[in-house]
């Protein structure tokens, strides 16, 4: 953690600068019980995570834009049935991890970096990175919370100098992907629950932290913490936030706010739809 430097002024009896003094300040002492959490597509980073792992994907040639049209309705159908069954998530769980059976988790992870270099480092949103340093430097522990795979989650994290990542898991045999998930998808509810959970192991005090996302989803997640921002939000978020009082932190500007905010919504839809069309190929060329 970084050492606070000030200047003070010394000065003789008249009352004349006699000359300066630097001193060494120690940092605020950590607070063991305080942590952040952050939502990652349209909060931490411009757009949508699995959106530009596609995008990765399509760059190395895992899938064509023949793979893409025949298999986003996947990736459509599990939107429809997160939205129309909150109550009741496990249709929408088989269809969220069924493509990636077969796949090694290594490779994953792998893919997961590379791409993160290329496409996802340049678009973090400068302003919520410096507001988790902010918490970094306060001696506090910064975690992720999206429903992207873990894998994909751990990798930002570790990038960005976070704590970890708490993330949609899928259940690995002997290396790959059964295609089945370990648990819960890390979405809505979930999250809050996740992040208790968290706080029980780690000792944190939920009254101490804070939460931020972009999403109106998130909401269970902004409503179990001490202090809820509300970062680009949407608009049902941001009447909530205004209802709540909650702090408000809005980084995009005009136009821009409006084009970033596509791969979140039907783009991300479409090309995270590719994604199932990029692993299956992948894995019919592996096997033949």
């Amino acid at each position: 953690m970084a050492r606070i430097r000030k200047l003070t002024v010394s000065t003789d009896a008249q009352g004349h600068t006699a000359g300066w003094a630097e001193t060494e300040l120690a940092p605020p002492a950590p607070d063991p019980c305080a942590a952040a959490f952050f939502d990652v597509d349209n909060t931490m980073m411009q757009g949508a995570s699995i959106y530009w792992f596609a995008r990765g994907l399509a760059a190395r040639k895992y899938f064509t834009s023949t793979d893409l049209a025949r298999f986003a309705w996947q990736q459509l159908r599990f939107r429809v049935l997160a939205r129309e069954h909150a109550g009741d998530m496990s249709q929408a769980k088989d269809a969220a991890l069924a493509f990636i059976e077969g796949w090694r988790v290594d490779d994953v992870e792998r893919l997961s970096e590379e791409i993160f270099d290329e496409l996802m480092a340049p678009r973090i949103w400068a302003g919520t990175r410096q507001l988790a340093q902010r918490h970094l430097d306060a001696g506090q522990r910064v975690w992720l919370v999206s429903a992207a795979p873990v894998e994909i989650g751990r990798v930002i994290a570790a990038r960005l100098g976070l704590t970890g990542a708490i993330g949609t898991v899928a259940e690995v045999l002997d290396g790959a992907y059964t295609g089945r998930l370990a648990g819960d998808l890390m979405h809505g509810p979930a999250k809050a629950d996740a992040v208790t959970q968290l706080a029980a192991v780690e000792g944190l005090d939920l009254t101490r932290c804070a939460a931020y996302s972009d999403s109106a989803n998130d909401l269970p997640l902004l409503s179990a913490v001490g202090r809820a921002v509300a970062v680009n939000p949407d608009g049902t978020l941001l009447r909530q936030a205004r209802q709540h009082g909650w702090e408000v932190r809005d980084f995009r500007t005009g136009r821009r706010a409006v084009r970033i905010a596509v791969p979140s919504t039907a783009a991300a839809g479409v090309v995270a739809g590719a994604v199932t069309a990029g692993l299956a190929l992948h894995r019919r060329r592996r096997s033949s």
